[in-house]
């Protein structure tokens, strides 16, 4: 169900930053994110006994698409559950996909919390976004085909960070086949759970209440425990960019391909200028994956 999406130069970028930079194109998705890679990857892996249960998901709105579509793939039920916050063309997308929404809370942990019970009181089999095994491996084929894209192995892949699913299936890959790759995690100030996991050696929970929207897609409380097991000695460093910075890649993606990214979708890119700048890196071969 999901599709090889391109490995796009930017010359723009490029010239501008003096290194040849690469964008991996995941908003050319047939939901326009990355997250159909893992649900279906989870989904397709599932017992027949399990999947005529039913399943159900918490998601900002991307891991709802990718759950939805795959269900409808797969001739699955689907039930997902959303925060109020979430943008209306995602809510639509989903119900257009065949999916019942049910939009509760505020962040994502809220409305995870509130599908778990749902979940229990129908026997509903809850499809994680990134605290999964087969949801990981999933999201690592992308470093699969970065890999196999690239003539040469890049020397630096920035990924942005939310639960740490994408992050940890593309180190883990990438590690294994191209060891000398830097993976450098890009995380928004108001939600840098990573950052804090890595900085105590364990996984730290940021208060629902001082977690920063704007990003939506990346806003999490805690990394997971599978993503933060598997990352914490594979990743070599994680940027933490502002909301300025992230609103600047928006506009630096589009105006190389007109796409508009979404906040959580150009973080990578975000994170890319700021490493480029705070390092004076020149001449390398940087990949930022622009996620949705």
């Amino acid at each position: 169900v999901a599709v090889k999406t391109p490995l796009q130069h930017v010359p723009l970028l490029s010239k501008r930053l003096a290194n040849k930079i690469y964008l991996k194109r995941e908003d050319l998705q047939p939901i326009h994110s990355f997250k159909i890679r893992g649900a279906y990857n989870k989904m397709s892996k599932m017992t027949e006994a399990n999947r005529s249960r039913g399943v159900i998901a918490a998601s900002a709105g991307n891991h709802a698409q990718g759950v939805a579509y795959s269900a409808k793939a797969l001739g699955v039920k689907a039930t997902i559950v959303m925060g109020e916050n979430t943008p209306s063309i995602k809510v639509d997308a989903v119900k257009a996909l065949g999916a019942k929404v049910i939009l509760h809370g505020d962040t994502y942990d809220q409305a995870a919390i509130f599908a778990q019970e749902v979940a229990r009181e129908n026997d509903y089999v809850f499809v994680h976004p990134y605290d999964d095994a087969n949801v990981i491996a999933g999201q690592g084929t992308i470093g699969m085909e970065i890999l196999e894209q690239l003539a040469t192995e890049p020397d630096i892949i920035f990924v942005p960070v939310g639960g740490g699913g994408l992050i940890a299936g593309v180190s883990a890959y990438s590690k294994a086949h191209a060891p000398q790759t830097k993976i450098i995690g890009v995380e928004a100030e108001g939600s840098a759970c990573l950052s804090a996991a890595m900085e105590a050696r364990r996984r730290v929970r940021i208060p629902f209440e001082e977690l920063d929207l704007f990003a939506d897609g990346v806003s999490v409380s805690q990394v997971g425990r599978e993503p933060f097991r598997v990352v914490k000695d594979l990743v070599d460093e994680v940027v933490c960019v502002t909301i300025d910075e992230i609103c600047a890649a928006i506009k630096d993606v589009y105006d190389d391909t007109r796409c508009i990214a979404e906040p959580a979708g150009a973080l990578a890119i975000a994170g890319l200028k700021k490493y480029v700048a705070a390092r004076k890196t020149n001449g390398k071969s940087l990949v930022g994956l622009v996620t949705g």
